[in-house]
């Protein structure tokens, strides 16, 4: 290097947006297989024997179409469906906890008309539904909602 030469170090700010990029990234691949995880689990447990049982499985697909689009495009109108439907994954699997969360009281208060309190509330988390897993829907809404806050195309704090 001679006196008149500078030496070229990448800002604070570049390697933050690198970064974010490399972060983008990853929530986008991590969100794709548990969608596509989730689809194949909901199929092979035939979680189609009515409407109810059938939402996520629409939702599913619906993401993973406006996902696709997504990444062909990657577009503000695109991320705002995304978020749209991340935002509806998670009232699903919330609908889901309680869905199955009854379908458990009542299946316990069938087997047992006199449980009650701590003991059924108990029983209903640990019944033939598995309670929490219409979580699994929130967690990918969550990371859904994750990969496209601020992202660069909605062109938010004068990015691009």
């Amino acid at each position: 290097m001679t006196a008149g030469e500078v030496r070229a170090t990448p800002t604070p700010d570049f390697r933050e947006r690198a970064t974010l990029s490399v972060v983008r990234g990853a929530l986008l691949i991590i969100l794709a297989v548990g969608l596509i995880g989730l689809l194949a689990e909901l199929l092979l447990i035939d979680h189609v024997e009515d409407p109810w049982q059938r939402l996520p499985i629409f939702l599913i697909i619906a993401s993973l179409i406006i996902l696709s689009w997504h990444v062909a495009e990657r577009s503000a109108l695109s991320v705002r469906f995304l978020q749209g439907t991340m935002a509806l994954c998670i009232v699903a699997g919330g609908l889901g906890l309680l869905l199955h969360f009854n379908g458990n009281i009542a299946f316990e208060l069938e087997m047992q008309p006199a449980a009650s309190g701590w003991p059924l509330f108990r029983e209903a988390l640990k019944g033939a539904t598995p309670t929490l897993a219409p979580g699994a829907m929130v967690q990918v809404g969550l990371i859904g909602l994750a990969y496209a806050f601020r992202h660069p195309v909605l062109g938010l704090n004068g990015e691009r």
